[in-house]
């Protein structure tokens, strides 16, 4: 196929070149404009991802509702250092 568009593009080699890019930025164009917005309906179904703070029914999460409205084991993680300075001793000049 790309051979006889090869040969039936007129003009020599610089006419082949400048008709092969016109052919291939009509074809992006085609595509861009026409296609592309007609199947985006067709896929958006699986484009469509929300991301929540719940996870309650989410497969996989080992936390179920509580129903007292009490916070689950595990929402807040009790670090066993101090977030609010820097503890850790300055350097020494010899390392």
């Amino acid at each position: 196929m790309y051979a006889w568009i090869w040969r039936k593009l007129p003009f020599g080699l610089a006419g082949k070149l400048i008709g092969s890019l016109l052919i291939a930025a009509a074809t992006v164009a085609l595509l861009w404009y026409v296609v592309f917005p007609w199947a985006e309906p067709l896929v958006t179904p699986f484009d469509d991802v929300q991301v929540t703070q719940n996870d309650q029914g989410v497969p996989g999460s080992d936390r179920g509702p509580n129903p007292a409205g009490e916070e689950n084991p595990g929402d807040e993680h009790e670090l066993p250092y101090d977030t609010e300075r820097n503890n850790t001793p300055p350097p020494s000049p010899n390392e």
